[in-house]
C-alpha cells in the first residue's frame, strides 16, 4: 500500500499529462481510428487494430489519473521541515566506501523515469525519515544493513 501524498510539482505534472491525454492525445488517435474504419475490413487492418488498443491504452490512463488526482494530497513544503529529511526533501547521503547518492524523497506517483526520486515508502526513505545532517541511518536492504551519513538536506520552496 503507497502513501496517498505528493508534491505540488508531482501534482502538477500529473494534470498536465491527463490534460495533454484528454485534449491532444485522445481525440487525434480518435481521427486514426475512425479513419482507419472507413477503409473497410478491420480484422487486418493494423492502423485500425493499433489505433484501437492505443486509444484503450489512453482511456485506461485517463481513468488512473483522474482516480489518482482525487485520492492524492499535496503536501506542500513548510519552514518548521528545515534541517530534517521529511517528505519532498533533496537528500545526499554517504557509505563507509565513500559512495554518494543524491535523491528526492516523493510520492509513488512521481517516481517513475526519474533515477534522482525515492517514494516515501521505500526502506531508504523510511531509515531517514526525521534524521538531521550528520546523522547516520540504518538501512535494511536484501543483502543485510547498510549504514549511511546524511550529508546535506535542502528543500525547494513551490
Amino acid at each position: 500500500m503507497s502513501t496517498n501524498i505528493i508534491t505540488t510539482q508531482g501534482h502538477e505534472a500529473l494534470k498536465q499529462e491527463l490534460d495533454y491525454l484528454w485534449r491532444e492525445k485522445r481525440p487525434d488517435t480518435t481521427r486514426k481510428v475512425t479513419w482507419a474504419a472507413s477503409l473497410g475490413d478491420r480484422s487486418e487492418n493494423a492502423d485500425y487494430q493499433y489505433n484501437k488498443k492505443l486509444l484503450r491504452e489512453i482511456d485506461r490512463r485517463v481513468r488512473y489519473l483522474r482516480k489518482r488526482l482525487e485520492d492524492v494530497r499535496v503536501v506542500a513544503y513548510s519552514p518548521e521541515q528545515e534541517g530534517k529529511v521529511f517528505f519532498g526533501a533533496w537528500v545526499e547521503i554517504e557509505n563507509e566506501a565513500g559512495e554518494i547518492k543524491k535523491f528526492r524523497v516523493v510520492g509513488y506517483d512521481e517516481i517513475y523515469g526519474r533515477n534522482d526520486y525515492i517514494s516515501i515508502d521505500s526502506p531508504m526513505a523510511r531509515a531517514l525519515l526525521k534524521k538531521e545532517e550528520g546523522d547516520e541511518a540504518v538501512v535494511q536492504t536484501p543483502s543485510g544493513e547498510v549504514l549511511w551519513w546524511i550529508n546535506e538536506i535542502r528543500y525547494e520552496q513551490s
